[in-house]
């Protein structure tokens, strides 16, 4: 073949070439080892099927044809290793990234994407310092912890008892939905009659819950996750308090339940940002492909991972862009039915109109009573 023939073989090739990449890389960063990888896996699973989605729907950006793939990292809930693998995605051209799953890895993460003009949504990060920053890339499809908190502690003071005492695991998660859940207590005339904390790798709050005891409460808080939450109610039990308990997001669980065994009773309730997967608007469809596909039930955040996802690819389909630059306009004024929600974002990169919703143990299961 004559050079003229090969270079406009050449040429013509590169013409067939999308200006965007065939292949559009989303990250996602949870913990998938440790005691809440079960919680790290219900996200990857949820944006991962966001993503399988868009792939069977065919999406063409820029003219062509792209395939989007979900690049998996692991954080073991730990900051350091957040801030590892978050700099990992940006190095892997990463267009946009759905995580973290905690408020503690979230937090630093946020400003390595923020550098690297990589936009991030959070589907359960829930510590309000993380939009408070004022980085442009950061959002979140879940309430946050000031609207929890307040819930939380309203409950607990107007529905189960004045004298409260309140347990956190010291994350930034745990320490910031206390400090919230404090807050409402005082606010609907309850008392604070103990405020401790342990960590998010104990086992043992023997200690903790003795003090507590002498306290006389009628409540106990605990703001953290449920792999404490379940061996902490064994042990209230063990102790022979006789105190109402409830946590937050962490520990609304199907995992809690089992963990807690026959420690668990109608004295026992949690909290979720969001609605009931039951009334969510795509909740029921949602939870049905997902067992389909994954052959599990939901845990708590995978349609809020698959919401997350979605506005990433929503946002670039309207900028008709994968280039962050150019679809970050386009995410901060998104609109669409999501699996959750009506899916839009505030000028912080809250999400709009966050519901709460208070549950009760009832035979087995978390019975949704107020929200």
């Amino acid at each position: 073949m004559k050079k003229s023939a090969i270079l406009v073989a050449l040429m013509a090739a590169l013409a067939g070439c999308s200006k965007e990449d065939s292949v559009v890389k989303i990250g996602h960063v949870a913990p998938l080892t440790g005691n809440i990888a079960h919680l790290g896996k219900d996200n990857e699973n949820g944006a991962r099927l966001a993503i399988d989605d868009a792939n069977a729907a065919g999406v063409t950006i820029g003219g062509h044809k792209v395939t989007f793939e979900l690049v998996g990292e692991d954080d073991q809930a730990d900051p350091k290793t957040g801030n590892i693998v978050a700099q990992r995605l940006v190095d892997a051209g990463v267009k946009g990234v759905v995580g973290h799953l905690n408020s503690g890895t979230t937090i630093p993460a946020s400003r390595i994407y923020d550098a690297a003009g990589i936009p991030m949504i959070s589907p359960s990060a829930t510590n309000p310092k993380l939009t408070q920053a004022g980085l442009k890339g950061v959002f979140r499809t879940i309430a946050n912890d000031v609207q929890q908190g307040s819930v939380m502690g309203a409950y607990a003071a107007n529905k189960l008892g004045k004298k409260v005492a309140i347990i956190d695991d010291r994350t930034a998660y745990g320490q910031g939905l206390a400090d919230e859940v404090e807050k409402g207590v005082k606010g609907a005339g309850g008392e604070v009659v103990a405020r401790e904390f342990t960590s998010n790798q104990a086992t043992d709050f023997m200690a903790i819950l003795t003090k507590i005891k002498a306290t006389n409460p009628e409540v106990i808080v605990y703001a953290g996750m449920d792999a404490q939450g379940g061996p902490m109610l064994k042990q209230v039990k063990q102790l022979g308090i006789d105190a109402k308990w409830i946590t937050g997001d962490g520990g609304c669980t199907p995992e809690i339940i089992k963990l807690a065994g026959d420690s668990i009773s109608d004295k026992t309730y949690c909290t979720q940002p969001g609605l009931p997967p039951d009334q969510m608007q795509g909740g029921k469809d949602f939870k049905e492909r997902y067992k389909a596909k994954y052959g599990t039930e939901v845990q708590i955040y995978a349609p809020y991972a698959y919401d997350a996802a979605k506005a990433i690819i929503e946002a670039m389909k309207k900028a008709d862009s994968t280039d962050p630059a150019k679809y970050l306009p386009e995410l901060k004024k998104i609109t669409f039915k999501g699996v959750t929600a009506d899916v839009a974002f505030d000028d912080k990169g809250d999400i709009k109109n966050g519901a709460v919703t208070v549950y009760q143990y009832d035979n087995g299961n978390w019975k949704a009573l107020a929200n």
